[in-house]
């Protein structure tokens, strides 16, 4: 008893301390305050003008279409449920995904019934094939898309430079992208001329860019047509200078990961060791590791190092995984 008072005790401690650590950290960090200090930096006050001329200068548009964007950019992140399967670049509808999340968690729950493994057992195998596997197929269905995207972006600004420097119109470069492309470059490019067509304006038809492909790159070109539709300028010039920016960011990222693989490498060798260890104690002396699960002391320390042993993995992947 006083080994399992001990035991609810820490427990109760860390999640206590750690639940206290979100709340103050901010606060005691002064993230924000730092964050009001950058919003009052940027925020943008109103200009007297005192010419004679009532039309907005250029800059005064840039401002006011960056605003628009940025506010755009900052809509609620939750997405429904048919935006998400079309990011992953399905084309099922809503009703045949949750048909097939029904069906595998069925499927989990009687296999897992049949085992022997119980009721309680098997429903939380269950709720967990019903509502875990399928959305995390769509996320890495989402993330392989937009690596994919990613690839031949570049590529697809570089012809559209070339198109305009050549004397065709934006329009009709973006054509010749939606014919010639891969996927999911020309399925993309595709939707931006139909939606032009309907009559929707080409700078907003290019924004629609970011919320069917949420990257800072997509952000970056529907930013930079919008602003060149809106106040003009040298649209050839300006998505040249882009190229080379999704270029750099690209050599960047794969250098960051470059970086980082013998981190990633290393917390996988220590998350992985004392599972191995015990699976290597259990072959060769099975009476002595059998202590852990059938004692109620070794059942209550396999519980501590397991929770432990998250929390180590969670910080060792936010030091490795950089956000970039």
């Amino acid at each position: 008893m006083k080994l399992q008072a001990l035991a609810v005790l820490s427990m109760v401690t860390t999640a206590v301390g750690g639940i206290a650590w979100v709340v103050l950290y901010p606060l005691l960090s002064g993230e924000r305050q730092a964050e009001k200090r950058r919003a009052s930096v940027a925020r943008a006050e109103p200009v007297a003008r005192t010419g004679r001329s009532q039309q907005k200068s250029r800059r005064e548009q840039l401002e006011e279409t960056l605003k628009e964007l940025d506010v755009r950019a900052k809509r609620p992140t939750r997405l429904p449920l048919t935006v998400k399967i079309f990011q992953a670049g399905l084309s099922w509808s809503k009703r045949k995904f949750l048909l097939i999340a029904a069906a595998l968690g069925l499927s989990a729950f009687v296999l897992t019934f049949l085992a022997g493994a119980g009721v309680l057992p098997a429903l939380a195998i269950g709720f967990a094939a019903a509502c875990g596997v399928p959305f995390w197929m769509l996320s890495f269905l989402k993330k392989r898309r937009e690596k994919r995207f990613l690839n031949s972006f570049p590529d697809a600004v570089d012809v559209i430079v070339r198109g305009i420097k050549a004397g065709l119109p934006l329009l009709d470069s973006l054509k010749i992208i939606a014919i010639e492309a891969q996927e999911p470059i020309k399925s993309e490019f595709r939707a931006i001329v139909e939606t032009q067509t309907i009559g929707m304006p080409l700078g907003e038809a290019c924004g629609k860019l970011y919320e069917r492909m949420p990257l800072a790159e997509a952000n970056f070109f529907g930013i930079v047509i919008s602003i060149q539709q809106k106040a003009g300028g040298n649209l050839s010039e300006a998505l040249g200078n882009l190229s080379r920016v999704l270029r750099d960011r690209k050599k960047m990222k794969a250098k960051i990961q470059a970086m980082s693989m013998e981190a990633k490498a290393s917390a996988a060798i220590i998350g992985s060791l004392p599972i191995a260890v015990g699976l290597l104690v259990y072959l060769t002396s099975p009476n002595y590791i059998e202590l852990l699960w059938t004692t109620d002391t070794g059942r209550i320390m396999i519980a501590g190092c397991a929770v432990w042993m998250s929390i180590g993995v969670f910080v060792m992947k936010n030091m490795i995984n950089f956000d970039f």
